[in-house]
């Protein structure tokens, strides 16, 4: 894998919307003005791509722009860093005009950036791993430089301070507090705080052993069943099936698998049918361990507890529950393709390569 050198300060960090085009809606001038700021007190120079601030409708017609501006982002060698808006539900639409694209997988090659973002961003991360760059599954622009109390939140700002190291150097450990996601996301909300609650839980062995190593792979669930289903939209699947986005068993040998739900908070029965799919594929015969996101607001917190015992149990597999990346706040970043270690008994992730 390709690992993007650290930030520093003075570097300039692209902003793409590489799937929702809600920035560049007059509803999100706050957030920009938020992130704006943050990343300037990271002593960091946003620069947003020409397309990233059109808005919902010109992107969601035109997924060759989102596509030309993730190229650029890549190609100019000035930019250090790119830093994701926020998810959605169709960045698949832009694998054609990537990975038919020689100059934008030589630029991934050859000139590797750091590249942050979830949910639906997953497509990005796997795209990107199969073209061997490390990227990591954490903070978006909106959801968190843009976060729309007087302050980042102080977990989730320390997983992007982060980013200004080797991340060999981290240690995830669970957040003191967990916070409920907001029923006000407008101007009129600007200066109030996440409604938040001290946690509970802390990490959960749900089986296997309490220390076990691996590789990083994996994102959303429901973007991953997207994936291998076409449930969204029904060519999702034949197209990442073109590009093999989602990993062949024998790349599963051996990692870690993450997974995580999303706002839509997804029922039971959901994420059982999500799951299934993916054990479909083979890879939950192939991995060592797998590490699971704190549910949204807790919502089916316990639930879904019982649907990973229920069908992993025949697996020989380790699973570690309720760690906060994802779409529940606040959130660590977790870099695809390194080498982690989970150990329960400490409470923490730590890497080792």
């Amino acid at each position: 894998m390709n690992t993007p050198k650290p930030l520093k300060a003075g570097d300039k960090v692209a902003i793409v919307s590489l799937s929702s085009g809600m920035l560049g809606e007059e509803y999100c001038s706050h957030n920009i003005e938020k992130g704006i700021k943050r990343l300037e007190q990271f002593s960091l120079k946003p620069v947003f791509m020409p397309n990233a601030l059109k808005g919902v409708k010109y992107l969601h017609e035109r997924p060759e722009k989102r596509a030309e501006d993730l190229k650029s982002a890549f190609t100019d060698t000035s930019i250090k860093g790119i830093i994701c808006s926020i998810g959605g539900d169709d960045t698949y639409r832009l694998l054609p005009y990537l990975m038919e694209d020689e100059e934008f997988k030589k630029a991934v090659s050859n000139s590797p950036k750091l590249f942050t973002g979830f949910s639906d961003t997953t497509i990005n991360h796997l795209m990107l791993y199969r073209l061997g760059l490390q990227t990591y599954y954490g903070p978006c622009f909106i959801c968190d430089l843009g976060e729309i109390a007087d302050e980042m939140l102080p977990y989730t700002k320390r997983a992007f301070s982060g980013y200004f190291e080797d991340y060999r150097t981290w240690t995830i450990t669970p957040s003191d507090i967990w916070y409920e996601e907001r029923k006000d996301f407008s101007a009129a909300a600007l200066g109030t705080n996440r409604v938040e609650h001290k946690e509970a839980h802390g990490y959960e062995l749900l089986q296997g052993n309490p220390i076990f190593e691996g590789e990083l792979l994996g994102g959303c669930l429901e973007s991953i069943y997207d994936i291998l289903t076409s449930t969204r939209y029904s060519d999702e699947g034949d197209i990442c099936k073109k590009y093999n986005i989602f990993p062949d068993k024998d790349i599963w040998k051996g990692k870690i698998m993450f997974l995580e739900t999303c706002e839509e908070k997804p029922a039971p029965e959901t994420v059982f049918e999500e799951l299934k799919a993916i054990e479909e594929t083979g890879a939950f015969d192939a991995v060592r361990g797998i590490i699971v996101g704190k549910p949204q607001d807790e919502k089916y917190y316990e639930e879904y507890k019982e649907i990973y015992r229920e069908l992993l149990g025949k697996h020989e597999i380790s699973i570690l529950y309720n760690v906060n990346f994802g779409h529940a706040a606040p959130r660590a970043a977790l870099p695809y393709g390194a080498m982690a270690r989970v150990n329960y008994d400490k409470q923490e992730i730590s890497f080792i390569k």
